[in-house]
């Protein structure tokens, strides 16, 4: 019996040893090709951190390493705390996903048809407070306070009719706040710390922008090309000032390390958050008005909803990320210090670390692989074999689409025009794909088929107003 347990041991110990060699691998390989300063990643298995690691430098300045007590601006994973928060309140019969937010607030007529189910989703067409911010910084600018911001929200139009549309908007998050408020009787940011980080041991973990003085903080840096009007003969790293006024911080102010996510993420599947009836009905998909399914859960934005290996998830500022998967005992935590490091990208490469199958099942995955070895420019074909020998293999709209803007981002312009086409091939009545294609072709140079492209976007959908002022100007030239 004990040369057995001895065994086992032995072979756990080298298990754990192949895991941790694979996960420095694509961490590392990662870091060199997006240039990222600094990062952390944590992995949960089974209930506890199966991995947890830092890397790098987590501030520069003064060349301070990445430690496990670096703490990183998580900016929209706020929203699924955010979201926990209003599931806590559902469950105390405070509140009713589906009840009207006016019936709880003071709101505008014209607001009156949006439910609180409607802001977890981002269904809502509410105004976006954002657009009044300073583009810059995200201040208040030129409004001064947010009573200010506030009275001109409330003056301006919808954008669409509730349940209508998918449109990411932070006043859904500034609403949800208000709700936290006055439902609870005390400020949000009591709440979570409260009823989440206190219950989690999350020590870590705090409400702050560039002008609070948070211990441990790791700043976030970007690389730029253009500064102060002019361009640059190569990408400098700059610091990054931002700020998010109370208004805006249950939607990105929260700041904190992998470990107390990942001591979050335990805390909340073993059921001191939320009951499971109240996860599974988070982590579900809700539906628009013709009943096709939403991208965003309740409050939980970057989801693989599959039959197998399915997960949940957030990104934030493009330098944070993080994956659960519900039915596999498994969750992947990183965290940089670099905007528009996009790690969403290679989460599910570590998870196949510890679970083959899964890069397998998700087409993202599968696809961003394959074409790094053969080329973007087999996107389509190599989609039309996939699909005809694998049964899981069924790219999302969404999830493409997203993942195309993230390449564009990084100018890596031939490679997002090739996913571009591809969703337009796999999703050929969508306005939205052809708009996002005519974008992506305006960027390379191809004025013409860009005209095209916007054309038969709006055609597929006459309220496409964006392609219809982008068409107008384009014709004009």
């Amino acid at each position: 019996m004990r040369k057995i347990l001895l065994l086992s041991a032995l072979l756990f110990h080298i298990l754990t040893q192949a895991q941790t060699t694979e996960t420095d691998a694509i961490i590392k390989r990662e870091m060199l090709e997006r240039k990222i300063p600094g990062l952390q990643v944590a992995v949960v298995q089974k209930g506890k951190i199966a991995f947890s690691k830092s890397y790098g430098t987590a501030n520069i300045q003064d060349s301070i390493p990445v430690d496990n007590r670096s703490v990183f601006a998580i900016n929209s994973i706020t929203k699924v705390f955010t979201g926990v928060a209003i599931m806590q309140l559902v469950e105390k019969q405070l509140l009713s996903l589906s009840a009207p937010v006016s019936q709880y607030l003071d709101l505008p007529k014209q607001w009156s048809g949006v439910t609180v189910r409607h802001l977890l989703t981002h269904t809502s067409g509410l105004p976006d407070v954002l657009k009044l911010m300073d583009p810059q910084t995200g201040s208040l600018g030129s409004l001064k306070n947010e009573a200010a911001v506030w009275e001109k929200l409330i003056s301006l139009p919808m954008e669409f009719a509730p349940g209508e549309k998918f449109s990411y908007n932070q006043t859904n998050g500034e609403l949800l706040g208000k709700l936290i408020d006055k439902l609870t009787a005390q400020p949000f940011t009591d709440n979570f710390i409260q009823s989440q980080f206190r219950v989690a041991g999350m020590k870590n973990t705090v409400f702050g922008d560039s002008r609070d003085v948070i211990p441990h903080f790791a700043p976030t840096y970007f690389w730029r090309k253009y500064i102060d009007g002019r361009q640059l003969e190569k990408p400098v790293l700059v610091n990054n000032y931002y700020e998010f006024p109370q208004v805006r911080r249950t939607a990105a102010g929260l700041n904190s390390t992998a470990e107390d996510i990942a001591n979050w993420l335990i805390t909340l599947q073993a059921g001191k958050l939320l009951s499971q009836s109240s996860l599974s009905e988070m982590w579900s998909p809700s539906t628009f008005n013709n009943g096709q399914p939403t991208p965003w859960a309740l409050g939980w934005g970057m989801n693989k909803f599959r039959k197998k290996y399915r997960a949940v998830g957030m990104s934030g500022g493009g330098r944070a990320a993080f994956l659960l998967y519900p039915d596999d005992d498994l969750a992947i935590i990183v965290l940089t210090n670099l905007g528009g490091s996009y790690p969403e990208d290679f989460l599910e490469e570590i998870a196949g670390v510890y679970n083959k199958e899964i890069p397998k099942a998700d087409p993202v995955t599968n696809l961003r692989l394959t074409l790094r070895k053969i080329g973007f420019d087999k996107a389509i074909s190599f989609t039309q074999s996939e699909m005809k020998s694998n049964p899981l293999f069924r790219p999302n709209e969404f999830e493409l689409n997203e993942w195309a803007y993230r390449l564009m981002a990084k100018e890596q312009y031939k490679e997002a025009l090739e996913i571009f086409k591809l969703n337009v091939y796999l999703f050929p009545n969508s306005g939205n794909a052809y708009d996002s294609y005519g974008e992506i072709l305006l960027k390379t140079g191809d004025k013409q088929n860009a005209i095209e492209m916007y054309k038969r976007s709006i055609a597929l959908d006459p309220n496409n107003e964006h392609g219809k002022k982008v068409l107008e100007t384009l014709l004009k030239q």
